[in-house]
């Protein structure tokens, strides 16, 4: 192990025993926000990608392990991706856990695209517990030209 790593770990291990000596006398307040923080959600790791020289596309790529595709929920907003779900909080009873590192709950992540899309034509697929996302980017934008208002000329 590396000196960097030791030192997450010391931190991690001092967090804890802050948490047990703090978390009793004061009526448990630090255990509360620590549990409740668990059980608030969580926000999925994100990969955001362009590619395709015919057909240029977004493909966003959403961390969703152990989550049921089916509490899964995508929509597109403008340039943003909306992904709502919820990965189902584990069963604890009789249980004591040394370390708890996967988050649980429900979640909203919303990724601002750099690009316009068609929305209509975004596939999703779920595999492995990696949620794809490809976006066709709307090409062929024409310019609009905007008329401004109040201004009177010089000279009359």
């Amino acid at each position: 192990m590396n000196r960097k790593s030791d030192l997450f770990l010391n931190f991690e291990r001092m967090w804890r025993e802050m948490d047990e000596l703090i978390g009793e006398p004061w009526g448990g307040e630090a255990s509360r926000h620590r549990s409740s923080r668990l059980q608030a959600g969580f926000s999925p790791r994100v990969d955001v990608y362009y590619c395709g020289r015919d057909e240029p596309r977004a493909v966003v790529l959403i961390e969703l392990a152990g989550v049921d595709s089916d509490s899964v929920h995508l929509e597109v907003a403008g340039r943003d991706l909306v992904v709502t779900g919820e990965r189902a909080i584990q069963e604890t009873e009789g249980r004591v856990y040394q370390q708890v590192e996967i988050e649980a709950g429900g979640f909203r992540r919303v990724i601002e695209l750099g690009a316009d899309v068609v929305a209509e034509r975004a596939q999703a697929s779920y595999d492995d517990g990696m949620l794809r996302v490809e976006l066709p980017l709307r090409t062929g934008q024409v310019a609009t030209r905007v008329p401004i208002e109040g201004g009177e000329p010089d000279g009359d």
